[in-house]
């Protein structure tokens, strides 16, 4: 049998109990310690996974041969120092989204774990849900054909940020999404973000992001603090079928319509104009079935799969760069008024993307 890869988990607040339970639960992990500022808190998660050792200095982390990995769990702002030092010390990184608070300093992440040939691994959790992977199969296999279209509604009566606005606390979800589906990843030409402050908090509260992403085809993704019903909706229109989620309905998350608009063009001689004709397709509606399972259960797994098999995660550095890049373009257009920001990947530290 293969021995257990060590991890241990940075952060005890809001996810770090999350990761700890899975870790801890799966048999290709040894969940080494729980290391967080406040001790009382750490020794909490600890407790409510079954006792680990708790540690409040990372140093103790990196002085420990035998920790394979570490799982970060700690606000945007921590991420760069936290991942540079851990790839420092031969760390295998999982960090949560988003990647860091800014391109700049993700990018140096990317580059150091590539330098250093160590795994470093966003953890962009709906990408190891049964639906999103799904959903992905879908769009590789061609059932959706091209897709024209993607709308996606992610509002709660939520907890407003003192750090960040609505855009960097709920848009990376929707943005590690369309990466995750969108075959080559999100490469869009540009990003515009229109947002409001109606509460006078100081941040965007209720926000609006356009991705033209290739071909015509354009994303809407739409989050908002202030709604008092929660909504988990992508409406993803192909040029064959249509897929809606609802993320809050367990009885049928995915639903396909074989509906749509056919438009066939047809020369019209030496005038060079086109004529067209619109035909509406009203087919069948069907419901995919899904496998039950747990997705940071998955994720854990995915780990520790790419450590073993020397080979990038699903959701990779690259990925979470991508994802940080929209997040920029977003913060620099909604500085703008909402102008389009022109969009590249093609930076000095991230010339694999390109």
């Amino acid at each position: 049998m293969t021995a257990q890869l060590r991890i241990a988990v940075i952060g005890a607040g809001y996810w770090g109990p999350n990761l700890a339970r899975n870790f801890r639960a799966s048999d290709q992990w040894e969940l080494a310690a729980i290391c967080d500022i406040d001790a009382a808190r750490a020794q909490r998660v600890a407790d409510q996974v079954g006792g680990v050792p708790v540690l409040t200095d990372v140093a103790d982390l990196w002085a420990d041969a035998s920790i394979d990995a570490v799982a970060i769990a700690t606000p945007a702002r921590t991420h760069h120092a936290l991942v540079v030092a851990a790839l420092g010390a031969s760390k295998h990184v999982l960090v949560e989204k988003p990647l860091a608070d800014d391109r700049e300093r993700g990018g140096l992440m990317v580059k150091e774990a590539t330098e250093r040939g160590l795994v470093l691994m966003a953890d962009h959790t709906y990408c190891y849900t049964p639906a999103v992977q799904k959903i992905r199969e879908l769009v590789a296999d061609g059932a959706l054909g091209d897709i024209l279209f993607i709308d996606s509604v992610r509002i709660n009566l939520g907890l407003i940020q003192p750090d960040v606005d609505v855009f960097w606390d709920l848009a990376p979800h929707d943005l590690s999404i369309l990466d995750f589906i969108i075959p080559g990843g999100l490469r869009p030409h540009s990003v515009s973000a229109q947002g409001a402050d109606p509460l006078g908090a100081g941040k965007a509260c209720v926000g609006y992001l356009t991705i033209p992403f290739g071909k015509g085809a354009i994303a809407h993704v739409h989050v908002n603090w202030l709604s008092p019903t929660k909504i988990r909706n992508m409406v993803i229109g192909g040029t064959k079928r249509t897929l809606v989620w609802d993320d809050l309905n367990p009885q049928q998350r995915l639903s396909i319509y074989d509906r749509g608009v056919d438009i066939e063009r047809q020369s019209a001689g030496t005038a060079e104009r086109t004529a067209a004709t619109v035909s509406y397709r009203l087919g069948d509606t069907w419901s995919p079935a899904l496998p039950e399972g747990e997705a940071l259960s998955l994720m854990a797994a995915e780990f520790a799969g790419a450590i073993r098999e020397g080979r990038p995660p699903l959701t990779d550095g690259y990925s979470g760069m991508r994802v940080l890049s929209v997040l920029d373009a977003a913060a620099v257009s909604l500085r703008a008024a909402g102008a389009a920001v022109p969009l590249t990947l093609t930076t000095p530290e991230l010339e694999a993307i390109a």
